[in-house]
Order: C-alpha cells, then structure tokens, then sequence
C-alpha cells in the first residue's frame, strides 16, 4: 500500500455504511475539509463511522496480540478501499470525563506545566513575616569569603551543640578526638583543652562555636577548595548552621548561614512538583484528599437568603428564642468593631464574613457555634439542629484549593499557584507575557513557560478565555470540551495527523467564529489535514474544500451532492446548502411579533458573575437570552430561572443560584420544563421510541398479529427491557460489551441473535413483512410511510403516526427507531425531548420551556422546522426561552436579552432588552452587530435573487 505520507488525498471508494450511497469522495490532504449538509444526511458517519473508524482500526492493528484476538470480531466500514488515512484524531462535541479531580488545567496539560515551573523557580515566604526562605550550600559561604577584602582574617565556625544527656565536658573531649582544637568565646580563639580545665565556667552558655579552620580572604584555588570542605565540616557540626567570623580591627563580625530550609521558627519543605499535585499524596491537601470540598457546615444553608441583613436574621440557625443570643452578642457589641449588621449578607466584604466565622473578643462567632453544637450532639434538639446545616461546603484547610498550605508559601511572580488557577485565561495569559525572570531563573524554565504561553494562546484563540484553570471538566459543554481538546491538540504540535471535529462551533458567539477559523487553518498549516462536520456558515465559507452530503436525511440522504470550493458552490443546483448560502432559500422571520403584557423578572441575580441584574422574561413568546460565550447566560436561566420557578411552583428541586426574589405573573403558569443536551436515557436500550412511548402501542400492534396470537406471545414478549421475549445472551441489547485493558471497551455483534436483539420466535411475527427488529431499523420517516398505508386497517396505527410525526416536525426524521440513544448527538437528544412535549395536550396549563442553544447539530433547512416547532408550543399558550446564538433563531425572537458585553467579570450585564430589530441598532452589543450584518446580508441575497 502507498504510504498516506506519498498520497495528496484521502481516498474512499464505495462507502456503505449506514446510509450512504455507495459514494466515492477523494479529500486532499494538508486542507481544511468541511463536510456539511442535512442533519442525518450521512455527514458524521462519512466522518467518524468510516474515515475515522478505518484509521482506528488499522491503529489496533498495530498493537499487541491481546488487542488482534479481537480483530476478527470488529466489523471493517463497509467500503470498497479507504487509501492515504494519516494517523486519525476524533475531537467530538462530548465531555469526556466526570472526573471529579479533571480540570481545565489537568486537560489541557497547562497545569503539569504549572508544577514544573513552581518546583524549579518557585520562591518560598515565610506566612509570619513575609520574607524569603532561603538555604545556603557550601558555595554560598565560600563565595562570601572569596568577596571579602583580600588579607581578611576569618574563622570558619559552628555553634557547639550537645546531644541529649550529653556534658560539655563529653563534647569538648569527642571534639579534640575528632581533630578540632578550638572555641570562639567572647572575641576570643581559646584551646579546648584549656577550657576543659574551666567546663563548669561555661556550661550553660549557648554562644559558644566551635572553631573549624582559620584562613584570610583570597581568590586561590587550593585555599578555596579547601575552605569547601571545612564549610561542609562546620554545617555537619553545627545541625545546618555556619558561622563565619569576620575579624576587624574595630570588633569581630559574625555572619550566619543556614543549610537549613526555614525561617521564623518555621521548618519549610524544598518545592518540587509533586508539592504541587492534588492527585498525589504528596501535594494534596490532607483534609479533602484533593477534591477541595468536604462535608461540613454549608454557608448557603447557615445564611439561606443573602439578601438579609445580620440584623435582619440572615443567620437561621441564630433565629428563634434558645438561639438567638448567639445573634443579639453580635449586634450588641458590633459597634465595637465596626461591623455593619444592616448591610445585606451578600455585600459584606470577604474579611466581614471570615469574622462572622471566626469571631473576635467582642462575640463568638460561628465557628464557635457549630463546634458548641457538636459538643451537645447527645441531645436530640442540637443533633438534628447541627444535620439541618451539614453539606458539601468549601474545605477549610485549604480554601478550596486543593493542595496543602505549604504549596501556597510559593510563589512566582509574585503569586502562589492557587491564584493562578481562579484567573481567567485571558488575565493569566498577561500575567504570563508580562511574567520577568532573571538570567537564571529564565533559563531554567524557558521550555516551561513556552508550553504554558503557547496553550494559553490557544485557549484564548478558540473562545475561551473567560475560563479558569480549576474549572471542572465535567462542567464543561460539549463545545467548551471539544475546543479545549483542540486548543490541547494545537499545544502538543502534531504534524502530518488527521483531525476529524464534530461541529467545534458550538456554543460560540458569532464573534469568537473567525478566531476558531484562525485555529482550525492554523492546524492545518502545521501540515495537518482537517475535517470538520459543520453547519455554521462562516466556517463553510472559509473550507479549502467543501463535501455537501444529500439531498434529504435518512434514505434520501448518502448521495455527494457537491465537492469544491466555495466559489463554485453556487453550481450545485441540487443542494440545499447550496440554496440557503447563495439566498435561493432562507428562513424568513415571523412577519409580526408577538405581544405580550405579563412577564416574570428575576430580580437581583448575581450567581457567578452576575453582577446584581435585574431580567425581565416576557410571557406568552419566545425569548432568546445571548450574548458572548461566558457572558452569564446559563448562570441567569440554568441556574436561577429554571430552578427559581420550579421551587415556586412545586417546592422542590435543586436550590437556585444567588438572586434576590422573583417577581411578575408566576400565577399564569402551570410548569417549568428545562430541555438540553443531556442523553435520554443511559442504556443502550433506551432509543427515541421508547421516549415517546410509541414503542408500548407499537408492541400492541405486533401482539394483535395472528401468528402472535396463535403462539401466546403478548407486548411483553415484544420488550427488549424484559426477559419472555429478548435474547438473553445480550439481554435486548444487540450487542455486548467487551473490556479492554489498554483502550476503550469494544461492543461486539450479540452471536446469538446477530444483532437482532430478539428470539427467532418473536421475529417471526410479521407486520405486512416487517419483524419487531425491521421496524426497529427504520427511519421515523420510513415507518411513517408504512403505518400510514395501513391506517385504515389498524385503529392502532393512528396513534404510532402522531408519536412519529412530531420526530419529523423536529427535523429527526432520518433517525432510526431503534437508534440507541447513546448514539444521539446533543442537539439531537433535546429535540426528542421536544417532540414528546408536542405530543402532550395542554391539559396542565401554561407551560415556561426552556432550550439550550437548541440549533446544535442543524443544517439551516432543520432550523426552518424547529423554528416551526417552537411556534405549535406558542400557538398552546407556552413561553419559549432559548439561550442560543443562531442569528436566524435570534431573528425570529420575539423579545431579546443580551448579556455581556464581554466574558467572566467583564461580562454578567444586562447590554441589551427589546425586539431584535432594536438590538440591532444597540451599538455596545456584539449580538446586534452580527445580527446587523446577518440581515444585510440577507436583503443583499434576496436583491440578487430578484
């Protein structure tokens, strides 16, 4: 086989997997290649399910016995040859890890840097005064002789030290033995053996040195060498101390150093990287273990409503008549100290609450209290009192930092390695450019502190500097995780690999877009060839090459409808990608607005970096909340809105975010409903069907069949989730999982049923030629087709087609019944949540549903009907509220609010509130200037169309 090295393209011929259509695409190398079309037009298994899973393969190939024993087993892509793959990279749009130890940091190998830039350069403080810590060596002593005016009389000494039931009588004689003649007492070299006679004189007096040798000042070699080695003596005699006695005319001069690390009576450990890893023993701190939080007493059950003042009883477990005291000593005494007991408990200062904690002379603070309750837990009352304020909460060992207090002794630059993780990327990446070292310190780490700036430029570059180093990865989006492990792909320098990404866009502001741009051409000029699977149409227009995967999804889908470069994109008569960038078809807005006249406002919102907004969410529309990438979007709907109402409404669900009150209408609604991205359901055997419970009257269906009837089989049998009618062997699942030692487990085809998924018995049920398992495999829209031809035959069928057709309402109709739901994408997942929604009548009210950035994974034909979906919830008297930046969805809103106008503490503002049309003349909103330029755009295609 031609080495892919010696190749210009990637070659597939006849590829069938899935749905495509026995297609043949060459995809030159070293280019930025964007596969694009319908959703489930057959874009990702193009991608993924063959180019990239032919690469993998032919890696496990390569590795030992163990892993080829399996080989026989993993099924090939079903296609004719794939030539010229380089070694494969799969960026996906999942989190990768629920690690609770991964972080941003650790992914993206940032932080491994960190700890060999703090091991190597770091400078210990002492904590009681602030000063340096340092240890001399035998070279730092000789070199302050050797700097002394040449003819200086010096003594090399040490301070004499007796061991533990020791006389001085003992030591003085075991030193003569050892060679050593000499004392220095009050400015004077005395003989031992003269003060052996004397010893009761001296015994007692702790200045008393040993004189090791006696020498003058020189630059002589041999005279130098040989101090060294009497240095080396006199921090041996001395437990680490060495003195040197300089001798002047005007009185002697004693200067003192120490091999010891410590300073202030403190003994300091010498940094080294491990010092600074929460996942070892060594560095992590030993209360949390390195997690950085620990069960105790929680501050936001201790203080509940932070808009309360002390004096207004913020504190509730102060409240009520035995423990009220606890409170009034407070505020009797606050004068005393200056403490503001009527400020409101979320504006005091990080000092005024560490002194609610920690009390002073004048009050006991709360620290006292809990550990006053722990000490009467054999009273029922202050057992359950203390349990009612037990949680998760900040370890207080370390602050959360997760490493022991020793780590954060060290500094460089002026700053400990803990308050360099809580920057955000874009103000470390400063500090690091900004970052002087000496000539030494520079040398060390220069490798060091390139691989860090590098990274953080990357992080930067792909959108999102607004992060921080001790995020947690499993906190992360889809698109937040797959940008990171392509700005970790940018650091590690790959050259001559095959990237394969899966929609990197997502989540990211129109903004950040062409700085992505900058990154993806920038791993292709390293001399990387990469595929993007994509919709967003500024990275189309920036493809070297573009693949146009058609026409329609499912079968209708598999074909190559177009391959070239954007110039020649118009040609493509047959292409909807083609119709919708060249403005021969465009997802128009809703002629009028909606009206609205009742509303819900979150008041006073400040979770994260919020800054105390007050948001207003119109009733009866739909609302698009935008702005940049952490602008504070999730922390306004995610974690304050969505589980405000809930509590509100049903008084119960997770605890909101940090917000004052909420106001408006709530009484004309009956529900909160939040629909994202998370899976539908964790089993392999959960699939949109059984979402939808379609699957319970499609078992029906095939239960009242004649043959099922004759042979006693009921819906039960016709159950992948219970034993009667599924294969046993992989329990309904049609495949089984195989654990790999040095990879990821491999899923191989059930032997027993062949993938099936059910006993022979039950498959030879057939509804007019379809067993139970060919229904499973047909798309939404296929069976669709099938039930309809025999509606007026079975009463059944009506009820399966209304389940299906809202799949299809929501631009799924290309997707398989039986698909697991393990193989659906984000977007995917939540648009199935939608279309069960649309299936329910509105016998419960006004429903508040909640999307987030809904538009994930969709081709701008699916948008129109998603668009189109959201206005059936509307048309029943639902709000819609979609965090989203699509300038098509954004376009069709109703009403806006924009966030920003920048990310992390630059961003969390109210920039923008109005129609879309009025964003777009709001010059502070970025929002509005590409919504500015999306329309023009429009009008100029739509003119040009004419």
């Amino acid at each position: 086989m031609q080495n892919p090295k010696e190749e210009k393209y990637i070659h597939v011929k006849g590829a069938r997997v899935h749905n495509l259509k026995n297609i043949e695409v060459k995809i030159p190398h070293n280019q930025l290649v964007v596969i694009t079309g319908l959703s489930g037009s057959g874009k990702s298994t193009l991608a993924f399910d063959t180019i990239f899973a032919e690469g993998q393969r032919r890696y496990v190939e390569s590795l030992s016995a163990y892993a080829r024993q399996f080989l026989g087993k993993i099924n090939k892509p079903d296609v004719d040859f794939i030539t010229g793959i380089a070694p494969a990279i799969a960026i996906e749009q999942k989190v990768n890890t629920r690690n609770p130890r991964s972080t941003v940091g650790t992914s993206t190998e940032i932080y491994d840097y960190l700890k060999l830039l703090f091991g190597r350069i770091g400078r210990t403080y002492s904590p009681v005064s602030g000063r340096e810590v340092r240890s001399h060596t035998v070279a730092d002593v000789v070199n302050y002789i050797a700097a002394l005016p040449s003819g200086t009389r010096v003594l090399v000494a040490a301070p004499l030290k007796t061991a533990e039931g020791q006389g001085l009588i003992e030591k003085l004689t075991l030193l003569v033995k050892e060679g050593l003649q000499r004392l220095y007492i009050d400015g004077q070299s005395l003989f031992i053996e003269d003060i052996i006679v004397q010893a009761d004189d001296y015994a007692g007096r702790a200045d008393l040195r040993i004189v090791v040798d006696r020498a003058k000042a020189t630059d002589d070699e041999e005279t130098l060498s040989r101090l060294g080695d009497s240095v080396a003596t006199a921090f041996l005699q001395g437990d680490g101390v060495c003195d040197v006695i300089v001798q002047q005319a005007d009185g002697d001069r004693v200067e003192s150093f120490s091999s010891r690390f410590e300073l202030d009576g403190i003994v300091f450990e010498h940094p080294s990287e491990h010092m600074f890893s929460f996942n070892n023993p060594i560095g992590a701190c030993p209360r949390c273990e390195g997690y950085g939080k620990v069960i105790g007493i929680d501050e936001d059950l201790v203080v509940p409503d932070k808009n309360k003042s002390i004096y207004q009883d913020a504190i509730a477990c102060w409240r009520g008549e035995t423990m009220k005291w606890w409170r009034d000593q407070l505020v009797i005494n606050a004068p005393k100290f200056d403490f503001p007991i009527h400020r409101p408990f979320h504006e005091l200062t990080r000092e005024e609450k560490r002194l609610l904690w920690k009390g002073n002379e004048f009050f006991h603070g709360l620290d006292e209290f809990f550990k006053f309750l722990e000490g009467e837990r054999y009273k029922i009352q202050y057992r359950v009192m203390l349990s009612r304020y037990t949680g998760k909460t900040v370890c207080p060992d370390c602050g959360g930092g997760r490493l022991r207090k020793e780590a954060f002794y060290v500094q460089v630059g002026g700053k400990h390695i803990g308050e360099l993780v809580t920057m955000p990327v874009d103000e470390l990446q400063r500090f690091f450019d900004g970052l002087r070292l000496d000539d030494r310190d520079g040398k060390t780490v220069a490798r060091v502190l390139t691989e860090i700036r590098n990274r953080l430029e990357y992080l930067n570059e792909v959108g999102l500097g607004y992060l921080t180093l001790d995020r947690l990865s499993s906190t992360l989006s889809g698109g937040e995780s797959q940008r990171i492990n392509l700005a970790t792909s940018l650091g590690s320098s790959l050259v001559g690999s095959l990237y394969i990404l899966d929609e990197p866009s997502i989540g990211l502001h129109p903004r950040d877009t062409n700085r992505l741009i900058a990154v993806l051409k920038k791993l292709r000029d390293l001399g990387n060839t990469v595929i993007v699977v994509e919709h967003e149409e500024e990275i189309i227009r920036a493809a070297d090459t573009i693949i146009d995967i058609g026409p329609l999804a499912g079968y209708q889908g598999g074909e190559v409808m177009f391959q070239g470069g954007i110039d020649r994109l118009a040609s493509a008569k047959d292409s909807l990608t083609a119709k919708y960038l060249t403005g021969v078809e465009r997802i128009e807005p809703p002629a009028n607005k909606r009206r609205w006249n009742s509303y819900v406002d979150v008041i006073g919102a400040r979770e994260n970096n919020l800054k105390g907004i007050d948001v207003k969410f119109p009733l009866g529309v739909m609302t698009c909340v935008t702005g940049v990438s952490g602008s504070g979007k999730s922390s306004l709907v995610r974690e304050i809105l969505y589980p405000a109402i809930r509590r509100e409404l049903y008084e119960t669900g997770m605890k909101p975010g940090d917000f004052e009150r909420l106001g408006g209408d709530l009484k004309r609604l009956k529900g909160v409903e939040i629909i994202d991205q998370n899976p539908i359901g964790k089993s392999l055997r959960s699939n949109p069907v059984t979402y939808l419970k379609a699957y319970d009257d499609i078992r029906k269906l095939f239960a009242d069949q004649p043959y099922a009837k004759h042979n006693g089989l009921t819906p039960s049998h016709f159950s992948f989730n219970m034993a009667g009618g599924r294969c046993e062997e992989c329990q309904g699942e049609g495949v089984i999982k195989v654990g790999m030692q040095f990879m990821a487990d491999v899923e191989l085809v059930c032997e027993s049923c062949g993938g099936k998924r059910f006993k022979d018995e039950v498959l030879e049920v057939k509804y007019h030629g379809h067993s139970i398992y060919d229904i499973l495999e047909l798309t939404v829209d296929a069976a669709v087709d099938l039930f309809a031809a025999y509606q007026d035959k079975d009463a059944i069928n009506k009820k399966i087609i209304e389940k299906l057709m809202t799949l299809q309402d929501v631009g799924l109709g290309y997707v398989k019944l039986g698909q697991s739901s393990s193989t659906l994408s984000g977007g995917e997942s939540q648009r199935v949540k939608l279309a069960s929604f649309l299936i329910k009548e509105n016998a419960g009210g006004p429903i508040l549903f909640i999307f987030d950035e809904p538009t994930t994974g969709l081709h701008f034909h699916d948008i129109r009907k998603l668009l189109g979906a959201f206005d059936a919830l509307l048309a029943r008297g639902h709000t819609v509220v979609i965090v989203e930046h699509n300038m098509d969805v954004i376009r069709s809103a109703d009403w806006v609010i924009d966030l920003g106008p920048e990310a992390g503490e630059r961003g969390g503002r109210v920039v923008f509130e109005g129609t879309p049309a009025d964003l777009m003349t709001c010059r502070e909103s970025y929002t509005g200037k590409f919504l500015s330029l999306a329309e023009n755009s429009r009008r100029g295609a739509a003119k040009t169309k004419k």
